[in-house]
């Protein structure tokens, strides 16, 4: 499936894919959605860096004919002198659940991994969302545990699950690319009791 998506910066065009994917709650999804704030958001980030910077960035998921949705990092500090990065995906609603979600967050790991000095990509996701804990499985991310009252929506407190891979979870060459295997901890998919 590799070879069918790419990532590829945003383009102008691309920032109303962006919008509807993080402004319009019928696309953002229960689990994601946290309310309306200001529209034009992306677009002033984009023109000011291209939403591509040192402390982060968005890069759109290509798929052979359209574009699918877009995945975004973000510098998350460990202690004083490291930092690892927090990632995140947004995925139109007519491709979830057919893998193109778990391709682009390995591509993203294989990218900022290749690009940047980093040793950790994380990624937190609702307790809730198991068709994103079993996307970030397949895509070699390692489950390491529920954060209790975590991030608030829809009036409450929710739980979330932290998953991460290090540079030592790469896997064997594929081509030019460093691949991850898929996390050896949750081959059978996430865990349902939290």
């Amino acid at each position: 499936m590799s070879d069918q998506l790419r990532l590829r910066p945003v383009a102008e065009e691309d920032l109303a894919v962006i919008e509807r994917l993080t402004g319009d709650p019928e696309a953002v999804g229960e689990q994601s959605w946290h309310g309306w704030f200001d529209p034009r958001t992306y677009r002033r980030r984009w023109e000011e860096t291209g939403l591509l910077t040192d402390d982060g960035g968005t890069l759109m998921v290509a798929g052979p004919a359209e574009t699918l949705g877009f995945v975004q990092w973000s510098r998350h500090p460990t202690n004083r002198v490291s930092y690892c990065w927090n990632i995140g995906i947004g995925m139109l609603p007519k491709v979830r659940g057919l893998g193109y979600g778990t391709e682009a967050q390995r591509l993203l790991v294989e990218y900022l991994f290749a690009h940047t000095q980093v040793n950790r990509v994380q990624a937190v996701t609702e307790i809730t969302n198991t068709a994103e804990q079993w996307a970030l499985s397949k895509a070699g991310f390692t489950r390491e545990g529920v954060l209790r009252g975590y991030g608030f929506r829809d009036g409450g407190w929710r739980d979330a699950v932290m998953y991460s891979v290090v540079r030592e979870d790469l896997g064997k060459e594929r081509g030019d690319m460093t691949v991850l295997r898929p996390s050896r901890r949750d081959q059978n998919g996430p865990r349902r009791d939290g």
